[in-house]
């Protein structure tokens, strides 16, 4: 498509928006496969006590009926997997039961032995449960062969890898043979939040037979689609109807304590000590609110840096756990670098500093079968003569038609100013409204969205908005994504992430409100063969144009990609770039002492190469190159990662990333380094110990960040984490460190 029709199509959005709705609702006629008849797995109430020991001895599992073979879901859905799996289930008043047979060898693939660790990265079983059997959200529960748990909730608007930031308390043991290993799980029916009355749910089985690069599920799902798809799960068809679930009250009270000190603000050592509680309240069987009262974040790991060369702030994802429950309902409007909602703005101020949160609540979950609602409030402290804010966040989601959803949002940022101390009226409250119509077919193929979001300041008139219209179209074959935006520079997101609306001149040390609108356009081939060491082969195209409000071109990326996954999970992947930038603001990529590039049209061409060996073996690497142009210069950069896995109790890697840029004449040249040592220890499955190292000279900054983990009970935790910081130029130039403890306690009440 040309930069004319492009640029045509932004020009009309609304009635672009149109025409997708009416096309949507023409695909909807569209009918998928009837899973729910085809899979379906009886369950009867256990005839005597379940003992959670690894073992099937009890009379119980030898009546529960067992599932059939799965099917493989990677690299070929088509064909049975190499290594079976058989499952039963039963329950009793208070929990429900999941015993399975993992055929398999005595070897496993185990990255490593802490809870939460992900569902893909080594051998593991799992078990998909929607109790509303929506089809569209619901709750994963994984163990691997040494019984190390990951949970997560499930949502339609989960994308690319689980958070599994959900915690809740269950049990589970395994077994180990050397033909196959056991899994035993207990979930209590109070974690799960479901309707009395219903006797039949959405359930799957899913396996992860990573020494294979297989990964299979008890009903064939299409390779295409996400491994946790409810719109693909099976039926779990009760005798009777399964028990009311019973209170569920879980509170986790906190106590820290530590020494600091800040050089870089010449500050000396300090002591704190700092309680509060986190609590989660299930306020119906679906319903859940979260309070939390003084929160503090200290464990949370450190965020892993990236070299910055584009000319916008970066997304940095959540890692606060409180944020990240249910975090679809109110994350998920508009696209990665548009964002109306982002919960990181919540506890910084304007600068990025950290402000104190007094604390916040959050209710999140169904009212009904087809509509979930979120409602949060956050209130910050005052800090450093930056005001103390209230955040509210409402939202709702209503299903609709089978697998598509209406969903809105309200968002206010509301600054307390009793003393009367706000100069800019722009810093008094932001507030941000908006609907989104997300579609998608019975199969699963077509899926479309359409969003219009308007934001209110002080003083600020005008059109100020942002529109959000795309589709895709997904089979194991092909995959074509179109999207397009149009952000006005009135558009304020205070509680959101607008990647590209602030430009910064470097000359004038001015930031500049631009809006703009882009088109986002992907088509990728792909083919998994049969046969052979490849699993799959993709070729794609994607086209990036961001145009100004005036219709003018801003710059375009244009990209061609080839992409060989293999069966022992090593991957090769090769990309050449053209791009052509109008570039309107001075932009400095290298030291103060040389010129900012100036405002004019560049156009530059690059390629990249980079190879992922098999991440299965102890030993695993990374190495990759981009060489070419650069705006009116040349770059060269190289990063290579390099691994090593002592099975299962540690992980020792570094990474190196080097860029070198190089401009003509007074424009200078620089070299970017950032390496990045990691070592993590697990003494068992209960006592863990990382240590992340990062040298960043494009920051300024040498962080070294420590933290021993001792899980003493089951979700109660004691941590103890130090820190410290440095300048890289003059090079162990001290900026601050601390030494802090934190011990919290999940009480069920």
């Amino acid at each position: 498509m040309s930069q004319s029709i492009f640029a045509a199509c932004m020009r009309r959005p609304l009635i672009f928006a149109a025409c997708l709705s009416l096309i949507t609702l023409s695909l909807h006629a569209q009918d998928g496969m009837k899973f729910q008849q085809e899979y379906r797995i009886h369950i009867t109430k256990a005839v005597d006590k379940v003992v959670i020991d690894g073992e099937d001895r009890e009379e119980s599992w030898r009546l529960a009926p067992a599932t059939d073979s799965f099917w493989q879901k990677w690299p070929n859905d088509k064909i049975r997997p190499r290594r079976d799996t058989k499952v039963r289930m039963t329950y009793d008043e208070h929990h429900l039961y999941v015993f399975a047979i993992v055929s398999d060898t005595n070897h496993w693939v185990i990255p490593t032995l802490k809870r939460d660790m992900g569902f893909f990265s080594g051998d593991a079983f799992s078990v998909a449960i929607d109790p509303v059997n929506s089809r569209t959200n619901g709750f994963l529960f994984s163990v691997n062969p040494y019984n190390v748990q990951t949970d997560d909730l499930v949502s339609a608007s989960t994308s690319g890898d689980l958070n599994f930031s959900w915690d809740n308390k269950w049990l589970s043991e395994t077994k180990r043979y050397p033909d196959h290993w056991t899994v035993e799980m207990a979930i209590p029916f109070k974690t799960l939040r479901y309707r009395p009355g219903k006797d039949a749910w959405g359930i799957n089985f899913l396996r992860a037979d990573r020494k294979s690069n297989q990964f299979s599920a008890w009903t064939k799902m299409p390779m295409n689609f996400a491994f946790y798809d409810f719109g693909y799960s099976g039926a779990l068809v009760w005798d009777q109807a399964p028990p009311t679930p019973g209170t569920n009250i879980a509170v986790v009270p906190y106590v820290t304590g530590g020494v600091s000190q800040d050089k870089e603000n010449q500050e000396g050592v300090k002591g704190r000590f700092n309680a509060g509680f986190d609590a989660k309240v299930a306020v119906t069987s679906s319903l859940n609110l979260d309070l939390t009262v003084n929160p503090d974040f200290s464990q949370v790991e450190v965020d892993q840096q990236v070299t910055n060369l584009t000319r916008f702030s970066l997304f940095f994802p959540e890692r606060r756990t409180f944020f990240l429950e249910n975090d679809d309902l109110f994350s998920s409007y508009g696209i990665p670098p548009i964002r109306p909602f982002y919960s990181r703005t919540i506890g910084l101020d304007k600068n990025g500093n950290t402000i104190p949160i007094a604390g916040g609540a959050r209710l999140t979950g169904n009212l009904t079968k087809s509509l979930r609602i979120g409602v949060m409030n956050m209130q910050t402290l005052a800090k450093d003569g930056f005001n103390a804010q209230n955040y509210t966040a409402i939202t709702f989601n209503q299903r609709v038609q089978k697998r598509s959803s209406i969903k809105g949002y309200f968002l206010n940022r509301q600054a307390l100013d009793p003393d009367h101390k706000i100069t800019d009226p722009l810093d008094a409250f932001g507030r941000n409204a908006g609907l989104q119509y997300d579609f998608s077919s019975a199969s699963g193929k077509w899926s479309t969205w359409t969003g219009l979001h308007g934001s209110f300041k002080e003083g600020i008139e005008g059109i100020n908005h942002y529109i959000n219209v795309g589709g895709q179209y997904s089979t194991p074959r092909v995959q074509a994504v179109v999207d397009m935006d149009e952000v006005t520079d009135k558009y304020y997101a205070d509680m959101g992430f607008i990647e590209r609306i602030e430009n910064y001149d470097a000359k004038l040390d001015t930031v500049f409100r631009k809006g703009f609108r882009q088109v986002f356009t992907e088509v990728t081939l792909k083919r998994s063969p049969t046969h052979g060491k490849v699993a799959q082969r993709r070729i794609g195209w994607t086209n990036y144009a961001v145009f100004n409000l005036d219709g003018s071109l801003n710059e375009t990326t244009q990209a061609l990609e080839y992409n060989l996954s293999f069966k022992n999970t090593s991957f090769f992947l090769a990309t050449a770039e053209f791009n052509h930038v109008n570039l309107l603001y001075h932009t400095r990529f290298t030291d103060d002492k040389y010129d900012p590039l100036p405002p004019g049209a560049y156009s530059y061409v690059n390629g990249q190469l980079m190879y992922e060996s098999d991440n299965r073996k102890k030993f695993l690497y990374t190495a990759g190159v981009t060489y070419g142009g650069f705006y009116n210069g040349k770059i060269l950069r190289y990063e290579v990662s390099v691994g090593y896995r002592a099975q299962p109790w540690g992980n020792f890697s570094v990474s190196v990333q080097n860029a070198n840029l190089e401009f003509p004449g007074t424009y200078g040249k620089t070299s970017l380094f950032l390496i990045q040592p990691r070592v993590e220890v697990n003494f068992s499955n209960r006592l863990f110990w990382t240590t992340f190292i990062q040298f960043n000279n494009q920051n300024n900054n040498l962080n070294f960040n420590s933290r021993l983990q001792w899980r003493y009970k089951p979700m109660s935790d004691l941590y103890l984490v130090y820190t410290d910081n440095y300048y890289t130029d003059p090079l162990f130039k001290n900026k601050n460190r601390a030494i802090v403890f934190k011990m919290n306690y999940w009480l069920n009440l």
